[in-house]
């Protein structure tokens, strides 16, 4: 469904008027087809009803990448998004919680679960800026999240559906990577941050088991919050769009080609991924400590490549 889709956006997607301007918040610079996206939802929407999953669960995911997907057509305010985002993840976090037998203590979890699920949203999105980097952060995330939740005794539907994303993912990219065709848009995008954030959720037992399992996607937690660590820093509007995560900065200013970058970062994912893994059964202590040195090694990454490319441009200016 993955590859139907992508060719099926690739084909029609000018005629549909469905596509990508670039502009000077672009990493790109010709037209290109958006919404190849389509195919991983349609795989999704498949296996929520094939393996009988909860109606809040991709239901939700469902109304999310259909609101992007008018995003990508029309201009949504972002206060009204973001209000879509919670409404959606809020549902399926209260019927989880309802459908597990949790008690009333566990309710109280449903906010800040709401807001870790709607921030991997939105990050998820953000990060998706350059050829190939959501399709092979797709295929690292949910192929790790479907080998965890086979080892933690999840569900077999939800480690099937995180093998149906990852294959679904595998057939978009040959359309987005190494040169893209089509890009995968917000349809695409929202739907894995969401997909993502909510199966950490589920195949999660305990805090260490969360943060584990959270890890799976450290490279874009780790550049986005930074970026947005450095944002306020400067005094810059977070609402207002930008270029300026260090992907961002790899591909633009420094000029390495995007493939090149995409593959680093889904090595990066890859590694932590597997070192979280097996430092899991140590405890909650260690593996944060592991998971803090890698986030050390990333704040100490950004800096150079900022500086870099600061440089760069000021050599540009002068020149």
């Amino acid at each position: 469904m993955g590859i139907s889709g992508a060719w099926l956006i690739s084909a029609r997607g000018f005629e549909l008027g469905i596509v990508d301007v670039p502009n000077d918040r672009s990493s790109h610079n010709r037209i290109v087809p958006k919404g190849g996206g389509i195919g991983i939802l349609a795989a999704f929407v498949f296996c929520g009803l094939y393996l009988n999953l909860p109606f809040s669960f991709w239901f939700s995911g469902f109304v999310l990448s259909i609101v992007s997907f008018l995003g990508d057509k029309r201009h949504i305010y972002p206060k009204l998004r973001l209000f879509i985002h919670f409404l959606c993840c809020l549902i399926f976090l209260v019927n989880f919680v309802y459908l597990n037998n949790a008690n009333i203590l566990i309710y109280c979890l449903v906010l800040p679960l709401s807001i870790f699920v709607v921030g991997t949203v939105n990050f998820y999105n953000f990060m998706d800026g350059i050829n190939g980097i959501a399709g092979i952060s797709g295929v690292v995330a949910f192929s790790l999240l479907a080998f965890f939740g086979s080892y933690r005794n999840v569900g077999s539907e939800y480690v099937m559906l995180c093998n149906a994303i990852t294959f679904a993912c595998i057939g978009f990219l040959p359309f987005n990577f190494p040169k893209a065709k089509v890009f995968m848009g917000d349809i695409g995008s929202v739907l894995l941050g969401f997909s993502f954030g909510s199966l950490v959720v589920i195949v999660s037992k305990d805090l260490t088991s969360f943060i584990c399992a959270a890890a799976f996607l450290f490279p874009f937690y780790a550049d986005e919050l930074i970026t947005m660590v450095v944002r306020i820093k400067n005094g810059d509007d977070l609402t207002v769009p930008h270029r300026r995560h260090v992907y961002q900065l790899l591909a633009n200013e420094l000029g390495i080609p995007h493939w090149k970058v995409s593959l680093c970062y889904g090595l990066v994912q890859f590694i932590v991924g597997v070192c979280a893994i097996i430092v899991v059964p140590c405890g909650l202590v260690p593996l944060i400590f592991v998971l803090l040195v890698f986030f050390l090694l990333s704040i100490l990454f950004s800096a150079i490549v900022r500086m870099r490319a600061k440089f760069l441009i000021k050599t540009q200016v002068t020149g």
